[in-house]
């Protein structure tokens, strides 16, 4: 089979909840890193690309319609480029990747653009139809995030809990403290501080410049991660369940943003004049109960690591995706990690930075490849829980 590469990738900063990027469709956001990557890339025959794969967990607004083909020609690529948009919500950004090097590596496509978007902000309500003529029995949803429309066959089987629910259903069965919680979000917003001062982060961003009646102003940095402290964090309140542990301090956020790498098979690398900077070496997914849906990424890492027949102890980074501390925490402990990991996250995860469903994973692997190039290191697994009971992995091998 033959290899696969991540050339380059960018992604927007990461915008909080109706905050800097709340007022860019997101269609138009999804065409910023690509444009971006055309932009650097000057070498490569765009119109010689196979497929743009958009990972979106939404689609229910500006996102319709194949927000991966609408993205790419916004980006100016010519139209024959096709686009596909997949869901696999919160891991839907990781999969466009994981689609992209499968194509690659088995001789269906030589390049390939992969990744996803993600505008919470800007997620509509959704009204149902009436179930009969003059009916009065009309529903009405928010698609910012959560069941919406459900099969009461689903709810009597496995339950409709809330995303936060989930996280404290974990926290109970695995008996993980309110304290250690609030500690991992503490060291996630430290190590992210830490990166933005540092500039880790910059070569992954794209600026964005946003119009308005008062002029234009430029986002060039994550919004989400903030300085905080322990005793601020065990002040806040336990909304989601009676005796709860689950805050919004040691959840991830509800943010927007986008994201895209630049997946090339060999033979592309030599005919473009790209560099290599990670192979993708496999991916696995799996699923778990609903409603635990935060144990994922141990029943897919465990499967990708024994596919590969690869042992954790050989994986240098880990970029596992903070739905939750608590199932953060969960995963760890599974995976017989301890909580405070040097090289789990070693720049802060969703609790700082912020999750936009469809763009995270996407996220997540370049983050991934960023850290191995600037650390040396070898090998980088990504990893994150899925709403509805699934998890996904990826490992990632330095090209360099």
């Amino acid at each position: 089979m033959r290899d696969a590469f991540i050339c380059d990738g960018v992604r927007t900063p990461i915008g909080r909840y109706g905050g800097a990027l709340a007022t860019v469709r997101a269609d138009d956001l999804a065409a910023i890193p690509l444009r971006a990557l055309v932009e650097r890339q000057p070498r490569v025959d765009w119109g010689a690309v196979d497929d743009v794969v958009y990972g979106c967990a939404n689609q229910a607004g500006e996102d319709n319609r194949n927000v991966a083909r609408m993205a790419l020609l916004l980006a100016g690529l010519p139209d024959t480029v096709p686009g596909v948009t997949l869901n696999r919500l919160c891991g839907s950004g990781l999969d466009a990747v994981a689609v992209a090097a499968r194509m690659v590596r088995l001789g269906e496509a030589e390049l390939v653009v992969a990744g996803g978007v993600e505008s919470m902000s800007r997620a509509p309500y959704v009204v149902a139809k009436s179930e009969s003529a003059f009916g009065r029995d009309v529903r009405m949803f928010d698609t910012t995030i959560g069941w919406r429309f459900v099969n009461p066959a689903i709810e009597a089987q496995y339950g409709i809990e809330s995303m936060p629910e989930t996280a404290e259903n974990v926290a109970e069965e695995h008996r993980i403290s309110r304290a250690d919680q609030d500690a991992f979000a503490l060291r996630s917003q430290q190590r992210a501080l830490a990166a933005q001062a540092n500039g880790a982060f910059a070569r992954e961003i794209v600026p964005v410049t946003i119009a308005s009646r008062r002029g234009a102003t430029t986002v060039e940095r994550d919004e989400h991660p903030r300085e905080t402290t322990l005793e601020a964090l065990s002040r806040l309140g336990t909304p989601f369940r009676d005796g709860g542990t689950v805050t919004a301090g040691n959840a991830s956020g509800v943010n927007d943003g986008a994201c895209a790498l630049l997946v090339a098979s060999e033979a592309a690398v030599r005919r473009y004049g790209l560099a290599p900077r990670a192979r993708v070496l496999g991916t696995a997914v799996a699923g778990c109960p609903p409603r635990v849906m935060g144990l994922g990424p141990v029943s897919a890492t465990r499967r990708l690591l024994a596919r590969l027949g690869t042992r954790l102890d050989e994986v240098d980074l880990i970029e596992l995706n903070e739905a939750f501390a608590a199932q953060a925490l969960a995963v760890l402990r599974c995976l017989g990690l301890p909580d405070d990991a040097a090289h789990v996250n070693p720049q802060g995860g969703a609790i700082a930075l912020g999750h936009p469903l469809g763009m995270s994973g996407a996220r997540l692997a370049l983050t991934a490849t960023a850290q191995l190039e600037r650390t040396g290191a070898r090998r980088a697994l990504c990893t994150m829980c899925i709403g509805v009971g699934q998890g996904i992995a990826m490992l990632l091998e330095r090209a360099g």
